[in-house]
């Protein structure tokens, strides 16, 4: 017996598994994964294949998920049904809201994006609406353990080797209750990076959800006499309602919404203007599918869409591919400048190297899929677990 149940802005679900699929089933999901780092295989009926990612952190847990959580209700199904399976899962699953199935659900979507992109012969970003193409990146800073001096200077060696002409430094202690790092490194490090960088680059700030109202505006005024022109999670990102306060009150914008997932909430954010910029993270989220959600509904509100992906796993890729689709895509893109010393683990996971930045851009190829290749060495030594048709 098949019920019907459609949600504003999703597709029919089928709950006769598979009744209505038409294409090549879902035969097989792997995963190889670290505790930081998950990665997934898909395969469909025939052999071809296509790769994705949970996301990063506790990736150990989030595949364990993905096989007991996700793959009972994806198995068996055609990957043109991803869409509605997306849909379903949540409601199958409906006693488990929460971070950690939408981070799981995220690996099958973007699994199926890479196939459904080889298949067609077409990078994600195409059948997504968009093209290839160049996207201007912002040198992004995770670092608060180091010197406002020290920061300007590898920030300014950014731009003279690698053409970046927008940087994202960090401000306050994160989550920390209107603590600094140590006292006085904000005061100090928002002129410091004005000054060494001079008057026609962008700059950018992640407060990561420290301060109360009264400090942030504090803080955005600074900002503001510097000339920054983003200031990310000023407040902690659960409390929206201050935030707004301090979109309301600052001439600069405020962007956020990185760690939410809840597509109620999003609605609740936007409808609100709780920020002038949304941030969507695509692995957070669930996927390509969702992400493309919230970037609609912050276009419908006249809000740009400046994912947040922080890191150069597989993230950075599909953000590379969203923003080459969305009609709302910021100013620039997201691109971690940390090395082996902060995130030694993004090292040597891919084939060919889909990171490169040319001129302060980075670049979406033309290449089918996602247009990478996770390392067989680094698969070799990863975790590795096998849920399959029955």
């Amino acid at each position: 017996m098949s019920m019907p149940y459609s949600t504003s802005g999703t597709a029919p679900v089928n709950y006769d598994r598979g009744a209505a699929d038409v294409g090549p089933r879902i035969d097989k999901i792997e995963t190889f994964c670290t505790p930081l780092i998950g990665f997934v295989r898909v395969t469909a009926e025939g052999g071809t294949t296509g790769w994705g990612q949970v996301s990063t952190y506790n990736s150990d847990l989030t595949c364990e998920i993905l096989h007991r959580q996700v793959a009972p209700w994806t198995l068996g199904r055609g990957m043109d049904a991803l869409e509605a399976v997306i849909a379903e899962i949540p409601l199958r699953e409906h006693k488990f809201p929460g971070t950690y199935l939408r981070r799981a659900m995220a690996g099958l979507d973007t699994a199926v994006w890479d196939w459904r992109g080889k298949v067609a012969g077409k990078p994600v970003a195409e059948l997504l609406g968009g093209t290839a193409g160049p996207i201007r990146a912002y040198a992004s800073s995770m670092r608060r353990d180091i010197t406002p001096e020290a920061e300007a200077a590898r920030m300014t060696a950014l731009r003279d080797t690698y053409g970046f002409d927008a940087f994202k430094v960090r401000v306050g202690a994160e989550c920390g209750q209107d603590r600094d790092e140590w006292p006085g490194r904000t005061e100090e490090i928002i002129p410091t990076i004005r000054k060494a960088l001079g008057p026609d680059v962008s700059l950018l700030v992640d407060g990561n959800s420290c301060y109360s109202p009264a400090r942030a505006i504090t803080v955005g005024r600074m900002l503001e006499d510097n000339g920054y022109e983003h200031f990310e999670e000023p407040c902690p990102y659960w409390e929206i309602e201050q935030t707004a306060e301090v979109t309301r009150t600052l001439r600069m914008d405020v962007a956020g919404g990185e760690q939410d997932w809840d597509m109620q909430h999003w609605k609740r954010m936007i409808a609100m203007r709780a920020v002038d910029i949304i941030q969507p993270d695509v692995l957070y989220l669930g996927g390509m599918g969702l992400s493309m959600q919230v970037a609609q509904m912050g276009a419908q509100a006249n809000l740009p869409c400046t994912p947040h992906c922080a890191n150069l796993s597989l993230v950075t890729l599909f953000t590379m591919h969203l923003l080459r689709a969305i009609p709302n895509a910021g100013r620039y893109l997201e691109f971690s400048i940390e090395d082996d010393y902060y995130y030694p683990w993004q090292r040597d996971l891919f084939v060919q190297d889909p990171y490169t930045i040319s001129d302060g851009k980075a670049h979406v190829t033309e290449a089918p899929g996602w247009g990478v290749d996770v390392r067989p060495d680094w698969l070799a030594k990863s975790a590795y677990k096998c849920s399959t048709r029955d």
